[in-house]
């Protein structure tokens, strides 16, 4: 019994070292959820399917479902909380690393980071006027919210 074991071990590290290299070096294309997960996009990989899901992320202008497969040189539109990104995509990875790795995965474009910034100064100018009262948004204020950031309110 034990003999089995030691085989079944032996194989399958070999196995995984094997394929370690040679699966990175053919990679051409990766899942999207796989790939917007380990460029840091979402924290979880059910975040990024499901925002795929919801149609906040489109593929070269066509809305993107998780299996899409995403290749170097896709365009790509990505909407999370950190605002709306539109990005190329020069890398590509199934392994999450650190988020400096991450970065060189893909290019923001010029005018995609002046909008973000724009939205960022424009959310700080709403802080400093005090136009955001104190405690949860009435339902009211919550609708208006939504309508200002683009997002389509559901019944």
């Amino acid at each position: 019994m034990s003999q089995n074991r030691d085989k079944i071990g032996t194989w399958g590290t070999q196995a995984r070292k094997k394929a370690g290299p040679q699966r990175e070096s053919s990679m051409s294309v990766v899942r999207m959820d796989k790939w917007l997960w380990a460029a840091r996009f979402f924290k979880t990989r059910a975040l990024a399917s499901t925002a795929c899901d919801l149609g906040r992320i489109e593929s070269n202008g066509l809305r993107a479902k998780p299996a899409r497969e995403v290749r170097v040189g896709d365009s790509l539109r990505v909407k999370n909380d950190a605002g709306e990104f539109l990005i190329e995509v020069l890398l590509l990875s199934e392994i999450r690393g650190p988020a400096a790795v991450a970065q060189t995965f893909y290019r923001e474009t010029d005018e995609s980071r002046e909008l973000r910034l724009k939205a960022a100064e424009e959310r700080r100018e709403m802080m400093r006027a005090g136009a955001v009262a104190e405690g949860r948004p009435s339902k009211r204020d919550r609708r208006e919210i939504n309508k200002l950031r683009g997002r389509i309110h559901r019944f």
